[in-house]
């Protein structure tokens, strides 16, 4: 069924709750068969007349304020193109063949926009739900004021679900934007003569620690060499994505001029210190010499790198770890080590959401990872890649962001 075969006028009749159709004057555009039932009321009552001309404020009750209140919320849904969720109102409402007798209703409103495709507001959705019922099953002052407060309760309670469905889909949009903000800022597959490198990206499950990894692969001076590093950002959405952004940058040219790779994070430090949300941030850098066939690195607290020999021997990079970035209020010059590679080994540089789970030893990740690495080491790294984010995230997704960079030496 499309949407030219539903009848959405029926629909709207057929609406289990109390709906009406105002303009933005406040004039009744329609209502529904639930609320003329409830309400006591029929459309020749209602329709193409001023809401309180139909409903008024018991002129008895100087303190009457629910329709008041009720003006005040539509009012402020027309000018703002909001949803608004009222408190629990009392009303009195005139019973329509006894003029002048008033009857005390409870209705719980909620009030929302329809905007055409400018965004224009051109009517207003009313939605009431009646809970007099609900206040006068017990009877009695005391039992009315407990039917008062679980209705005020029920009313807050759904009012807190509203906000959260917002807040949801608030974080979704900004999850959206900071995907695709860390899409085009981060580099795509590189080859660098018969050297080819595969990278992957995939973001957490669910809006939080989304868009903090990254990844950066340069092209360096002096011979045959690329640099290659993997960081990560504490935080999420769009802030963690633009201080991801800032970093890599940094690190980016850093890297170019940098006699070698702990100089590069000594600078991305320093750089880190004035950036708003770098703080905690790690990273890990290698510089690769291809002629040589050495590698130097340097980490910020980030997990070790790993050197899969042809043999499948697997040695992971630990032997220059410094803590992250800016965690000295004085940096000092960072740790680098090196270390010598066999033509057609593998370097492999990940993000923690690769190897960690929560309850677990990082250890067993580490070995987990190195099992994987060993398993597949003779697929290209395109398959290699693939295989090993199989492998190793959970089959609903990781609770974390993953970044991944495989290079064949």
């Amino acid at each position: 069924m499309n949407d030219t075969a539903i009848d959405y006028a029926r629909v709207f009749q057929a609406l289990p709750g109390m709906v009406a159709l105002l303009t933005p004057d406040l004039v009744y555009a329609d209502v529904n068969e639930e609320f003329l039932r409830l309400a006591g009321r029929t459309r020749e009552q209602m329709i193409g007349r001023y809401l309180f001309d139909v409903f008024p404020d018991n002129p008895n009750d100087p303190g009457a304020s629910g329709m008041r209140n009720l003006a005040a919320s539509l009012t402020r849904v027309a000018a703002t193109g909001e949803r608004d969720s009222m408190a629990l109102q009392r009303y009195d409402v005139e019973n329509p063949e006894r003029p002048g007798e008033w009857e005390e209703r409870y209705w719980s409103p909620v009030n929302a926009p329809v905007c055409d495709a400018d965004g224009k507001v051109v009517l207003l959705v009313h939605r009431v739900e009646e809970v007099t019922e609900l206040i006068r099953l017990r009877g009695g002052p005391a039992g009315g004021r407990a039917r008062v407060l679980e209705a005020e309760l029920y009313t807050r309670a759904r009012e807190l679900q509203e906000l959260n469905e917002r807040l949801r889909q608030a974080h979704a949009r900004e999850r959206e934007v900071a995907l695709a903000l860390q899409e085009a800022m981060l580099p795509a597959r590189r080859q660098l003569g018969r050297h080819h490198a595969a990278v992957r990206y995939r973001p957490a499950v669910g809006a939080l620690n989304v868009c903090g990894d990254w990844y950066d692969i340069v092209d360096l001076v002096g011979g045959h060499r690329m640099g290659v590093a993997v960081g990560d950002v504490v935080g999420h959405g769009l802030e963690a994505a633009g201080v991801m952004g800032q970093l890599r940058s940094a690190l980016s040219a850093a890297s170019r001029v940098a006699a070698g790779p702990a100089e590069a994070l000594n600078v991305l430090g320093r750089y880190a210190h004035v950036v708003d949300g770098a703080e905690s941030a790690t990273a890990v850098t290698t510089f690769i010499d291809f002629d040589h066939h050495t590698i130097t690195y340097s980490s910020a607290g980030h997990p070790p790198p790993a050197l899969v020999q042809p043999d499948g021997r697997v040695e992971f990079l630990d032997q220059a770890t410094d803590p992250p970035l800016d965690a000295r209020p004085d940096p000092i010059p960072r740790p680098q080590a090196g270390t010598d590679y066999a033509e057609g080994a593998t370097l492999v540089l990940y993000t923690d959401g690769l190897i960690e789970r929560r309850g677990e030893d990082i250890d067993t990740g580490l070995a987990r990872l190195a099992e994987s690495l060993d398993r597949h080491r003779d697929e290209d790294p395109e398959r290699l890649a693939d295989a090993v984010l199989l492998e190793l995230l959970p089959p609903g997704g990781a609770t974390d962001d993953t970044a991944l960079v495989i290079v064949r030496l």
